[in-house]
């Protein structure tokens, strides 16, 4: 019988239908990893107690690093993405790949441009997290490999049982998991943007899982999810790393400098955000462990740095991926002999169009491969085969910020990219305001100190509230004397002198705009870091302050103007130990001096403050050098500590082999 009131609302249900079809399968983010974990935790009753014991070992790590100062290393982290496909689409393409890659390091190195978008409240918690990635360039039977394996299933959607990390449930068994991050892209269904596993799982599911049209920045990316923070989420998790909610109503994602707040964020909320009695700065949406955007997300904290550094750091759940070399092309599948990484990256000889880099050259090294970029760009230019330790630049782009990194070649085996390091080009030349302009930002922190010459006076402007300018410059052993002078202050500024591992040696703070000075006589030679700030948050955006870094083979005398001058007791504790080679495979020199005769003790401490070795030594007045036996020790790094007579110097020690 014909009914036309049944063939109408039949019709209006096939338009609704029509239309949802056409509508995002969801329009918020929705991570899937505390669903499997709870998961897991059911599966295997053994899971907790492992959970359990890695947060011990990382309230131990991170009480250690807050009482030593934080000082830590930067990691290489082997990756491999299986891709598994069933259509076109689901393939993504190497490019989309390396998409992925460079936004997991310019996110977890605090190389990403929009981090700049920070609040002025968190700025100063905003982290390099010191975590690189790469692509590994062997398989773990040592076999070449390009750190992407593809395999065909014909299967719609994999959900979050881990089927797409089992090869007898058509998906792909992890590469060692010991030894490589395994990421796996797919169509994962149900609304999942990805889920990860954390430390202390099985390593036969251990790895991050990413649907693929949520992986890297272009190709089959959708939006509002098409920056590659969805990976950057989930490897946070990978590496320890809660949601910033802690799951619960005003919970405890166990960080101590990220508010607590109510519950996940969305889109892009306004700031502030207050939840949880956290006002006036509110919620730290920015986050990349919240729930917003991609564009809305663009920090990690000191705190969750502390986190993921614990599992690297020798004792952590993850500890065995830093002595992994499967990022070099004869790793072996994390082992084998790698080639040195440069260190001591620097840049000088700025221009509006040029600048030089430069790094400390490693031994056995036959080439360098240098990599730079705009900090704001994601695609790096490549200079291969330099047979010296510099490289001078052109056809750069003026008051802009670039970063580069270095790779050494050795005899034809390529090592890691080091961390990367950044310069500022100068303003383009006429034009102006008339107003004092700054060349060296962003100098924000100690990792992104310009480069200064000695003996030369130059100008700088700390222009807002929460400004600070880093600078470094060498000394030399025929001009050991350091006299740092800061002058010509629009208000009260103050000065600090530190040493290459970021620790004081002296601060100014005369008050007004009386000029500051900082004297250290018979300095080590090494690279010394100048830091200016104002006090209080004094700032001028219109006015310069003149900064020298002044070296002598003639001792300074102290003058109205300098606040502080280190004498010859300062200088025997700080001067008494140069520690080489560092990274060492086992073998470690440590020469220092004496100026009187003093009981000597030299310790080898892990990260937890465990004390492994203890040398106590009675030593006469006089230059000294002593060899030490580290092969016992496994790969890592350790606090070398030198004790004389109460004073103590202490230093990081990696070992890699």
């Amino acid at each position: 019988m014909f009914n036309p009131i049944y063939i109408f609302m039949k019709s209006i249900l096939s338009l609704i239908l029509t239309a949802l079809a056409f509508v995002p399968a969801f329009s918020q983010r929705n991570c899937g990893t505390m669903d499997v974990q709870d998961r897991l935790l059911k599966e295997d009753p053994t899971y907790q107690q492992r959970m359990n014991e890695i947060e011990d070992f990382t309230e131990q790590f991170t009480a250690y690093q807050e009482t030593h100062g934080n000082v830590r290393t930067v990691y290489n982290i082997p990756v491999v993405v299986h891709v598994v496909y069933r259509t076109t689409s689901e393939n993504v393409s190497d490019a989309q790949i390396q998409s992925q890659i460079d936004v997991l390091n310019d996110d977890f190195r605090k190389l990403n441009s929009d981090v700049s978008n920070t609040p002025s409240a968190f700025a100063s918690l905003a982290a390099d997290a010191e975590i690189n990635f790469c692509l590994a360039q062997t398989d773990p039977s040592g076999a070449a490999t390009t750190g992407i394996n593809r395999k065909y299933v014909n299967k719609t959607s994999w959900g979050t049982n881990d089927n797409v990390k089992k090869s007898s449930a058509g998906g792909v068994n992890p590469w060692d998991a010991t030894k490589y991050l395994n990421i796996w892209v797919c169509n994962i269904g149900g609304g999942i943007l990805g889920y990860a596993q954390f430390p202390g799982g099985s390593t036969a599911t251990d790895g991050v899982v990413i649907d693929y049209r949520y992986f890297g920045t272009i190709g089959t990316t959708t939006a509002p999810y098409n920056l590659g923070r969805t990976a950057t989420h989930e490897v946070g998790h990978y590496f320890n790393l809660r949601h910033i909610w802690g799951d619960a109503s005003c919970g405890n994602d166990l960080v101590s400098d990220t508010p607590t707040q109510q519950t996940s964020n969305y889109s892009c909320p306004s700031y502030p955000h207050v939840t949880c009695s956290n006002g006036p700065y509110g919620d730290m949406f920015m986050n990349y462990m919240d729930y917003v955007d991609d564009a809305c997300m663009y920090m990690f904290s000191n705190g969750q740095k502390t986190r993921m550094q614990a599992v690297l750091a020798p004792g952590g759940a993850r500890a065995s991926l830093s002595s992994s070399t499967a990022c070099n092309s004869s790793g072996g599948g994390g082992g084998g002999t790698s080639c040195g990484t440069p260190g001591s990256l620097s840049s000088s000889a700025l221009t509006s169009s040029s600048a030089t880099v430069s790094w400390a050259a490693v031994s056995g090294a036959s080439s360098y491969t240098l990599q730079y970029k705009t900090s704001s760009s994601s695609t790096w230019t490549t200079v291969s085969g330099i047979t010296t330790t510099s490289k001078s630049l052109s056809g750069l782009a003026a008051s802009t910020t670039y970063n580069f990194q270095v790779m050494a070649v050795c005899s034809g085996t390529s090592g890691s990219y080091s961390a990367a390091a950044s310069f500022t080009t100068t303003a383009a030349s006429g034009g102006g305001t008339g107003t004092c302009s700054d060349n060296y930002e962003n100098n924000n922190t100690r990792s992104k100190a310009k480069t200064i010459a000695v003996n030369t006076e130059i100008t700088a402007k700390i222009s807002t509230s929460t400004d600070v300018d880093y600078f470094k410059f060498s000394n030399t052993s025929s001009a050991k004397n350091i006299y740092v002078e800061l002058y010509n202050l629009p208000f009260d500024y103050d000065l600090q002198l530190l040493k290459s591992n970021g620790s004081v040696l002296a601060t100014s703070q005369n008050s007004g705009t009386t000029a500051e000075g900082i004297i250290y006589n018979n300095a080590p030679v090494a690279t010394y870091y100048v830091k200016v700030y104002g006090y209080g948050g004094a700032y001028s955006n219109s006015s310069c302050y003149n900064l020298r870094a002044n070296t002598s083979s003639s001792a300074y005398r102290g003058t109205e103007n300098v606040a502080t001058a280190l004498d010859e007791a300062d200088q025997a504790i700080l001067e008494k130990a140069v520690i080489y080679p560092n990274p060492t495979q086992g073998a470690l020199s440590v020469e220092f001096n004496t100026f009187e005769s003093k009981e000597t003790n030299i310790k080898i401490i892990d990260l937890t403050g465990k004390e492994l070795m203890n040398m106590p030594m009675n030593l006469e007045k006089g230059n000294h050098t002593i060899e030490l036996d580290l092969s016992s020790l496994a790969n890592g790094v350790y606090f070398i500590n030198i004790q004389q007579n109460g004073s103590v110097q202490t230093e990081k020690l990696v070992i890699t082999r």
